[in-house]
């Protein structure tokens, strides 16, 4: 009797999109081929919706902006955004997913919102009605926002230190998640027509929270959707961003420029998340990354160029200065950054990253002009360009070596980058034996479809949501007799 050969791993593959006319993009609104300058009309996004549900992408991934990108040629200055749209304008990422789910059965939903500028309150309502109205197909980005100029759209002076924004956030979510799990038991709604009963008294409660940033009465004003708490998908680079993200996140987004780099973000969180006491292989570990594919290396590397024709080098360049905080306009035109004083080392060390993997290697000097070619076109995310046997050799490079569990897929052009992977790589990928060829579960949630291995509508019982959970059968969660029994022994 042979051996039974285990089911290799099937990848996750998002598609990442921004409601603006420029995402990683800027300029390329203009191409012929892109219709993300329609991102103000629901036709855009019904369509987008389609192909991408057709093709069996897991998820559309939203990111968003609270402010515009002001440092660079700054302070304040957005003159070098506008004509190439340098991800503004930019609108809510949430109207347009109701329309979006109206037409589709299985795509997810990812949509980033900010802990730091509005009340718990108002998101978990939001995210629960999102929720109910796409059967489950919802995931939260949770971010703290990172620009001053967001800030002053709030009315602050400046920033909430950084280390702050990630306490803040804490109590955030353990809010949501109160409302989410805890404010309606398991069995309230019955809907019992016989008895004039839709919910059962006794089975709502207020939650009453007060923290060091949030009081909280409730009870939550949405009964129970599908997943209950959305799927959390996190960010976190920092040291207080890592600790966040695993102790929160369902999927992390993994930055890096190379295997190496990425292959140590991977490490860092599965080892934290032992530590914490969490399922190391339960967190999807997601890269970014840029596609172009078509039928051969040649013709595509043919579309990069053309694309890369149409690309706005200083919106490009005003992108840099909103990721890394540095206006790279103080320095000369010439100047090779990887030796540039005053420069950040850990830009210095993204320059030498890029050195190793970029064609031309230790011959390119990284001027302003070369660093604005390198990121117009998929911004600071790995590139893989090439025939679909190329692209996958790519990727399967990338999940053999750095550990990953799949992608977030930008694009220079929407939705015809989407369409032609495919047309293109999923064929190659479903052969390969890594991409499904259908969902998981047809019609199911985002956790369902996201966490194949351990299906289930809810938080795993090794998430922080679960502690929060009011079960079928109990007078109140868990969690809340434990507080009565503290509060009366400090009494």
């Amino acid at each position: 009797m042979g051996s039974l050969v285990p089911p290799k791993k099937q990848w996750i593959m998002n598609a990442f999109a921004m409601s603006s006319p420029g995402h990683v993009n800027a300029g390329l609104w203009r191409h012929p081929r892109n219709r993300c300058q329609e991102y103000h009309n629901v036709d855009y996004w019904i369509e987008l919706a389609r192909i991408l549900e057709k093709g069996k992408f897991h998820g559309i991934f939203i990111a968003d902006m609270l402010g515009a990108y002001d440092v660079y040629k700054g302070p304040e200055n957005i003159d070098p955004v506008l004509p190439g749209a340098a991800q503004f304008p930019i609108s809510d990422p949430f109207l347009a997913v109701a329309a979006m789910a109206a037409v589709t059965k299985s795509l997810s939903f990812g949509i980033t919102s900010s802990t730091t500028y509005e009340h718990p309150f108002a998101l978990a309502r939001r995210f629960s009605t999102l929720d109910h109205l796409t059967r489950g197909r919802v995931g939260w980005n949770v971010v703290t926002s990172y620009l001053d100029n967001a800030a002053k759209n709030f009315g602050l002076d400046t920033q909430i230190p950084h280390d702050t924004r990630y306490k803040k956030a804490d109590e955030y979510l353990n809010v949501a998640y109160k409302l989410w799990e805890g404010s309606w038991r398991d069995d309230a709604v019955v809907q019992d027509a016989k008895a004039g009963q839709y919910s059962v008294p006794g089975r709502v409660r207020r939650i009453d929270h007060q923290g060091e940033w949030f009081k909280c009465a409730g009870p939550h004003t949405v009964e129970p959707s599908p997943q209950r708490t959305p799927f959390i998908f996190q960010a976190g680079t920092s040291t207080a961003g890592k600790v966040f993200a695993t102790r929160h996140a369902e999927a992390m987004f993994i930055p890096g420029m190379d295997i190496v780099a990425i292959r140590k973000g991977v490490d860092a969180i599965r080892n934290l998340a032992s530590e914490i006491g969490r399922e190391p292989g339960s967190i999807k570990l997601i890269a970014g990354v840029h596609i172009i594919v078509d039928e051969t290396d040649e013709k595509a590397q043919a579309k990069h160029a053309e694309y890369l024709s149409y690309a706005d080098l200083e919106g490009t360049l005003a992108l840099f200065g909103g990721w890394f905080g540095v206006d790279i306009s103080h320095w000369g035109d010439d100047e090779d950054f990887r030796f540039a004083p005053g420069f950040p080392g850990a830009i210095q060390g993204m320059l030498e990253a890029w050195t190793a993997t970029v064609p031309g290697g230790e011959g390119i000097k990284w001027t302003k002009s070369r660093i604005a070619r390198e990121l117009a076109l998929g911004g600071p995310h790995l590139k893989a360009i090439g025939s679909p046997t190329t692209v996958a050799d790519v990727l399967q490079k990338l999940v053999d070596e750095a550990g990953v569990d799949g992608f977030n897929i930008s694009y220079a052009v929407s939705p015809g980058d989407f369409q032609d992977i495919a047309q293109y790589l999923f064929p190659e990928l479903r052969r390969r034996g890594v991409f499904w060829d259908d969902y998981a579960v047809p019609g199911g949630t985002t956790r369902e479809n996201y966490s194949a291995d351990d299906r289930g509508k809810r938080v795993r019982e090794d998430h922080p949501a679960s502690k929060y959970r009011w079960r079928a059968g109990e007078s109140d969660p868990e969690y809340a007799k434990h507080q009565a029994v503290a509060v009366d022994g400090n009494t």
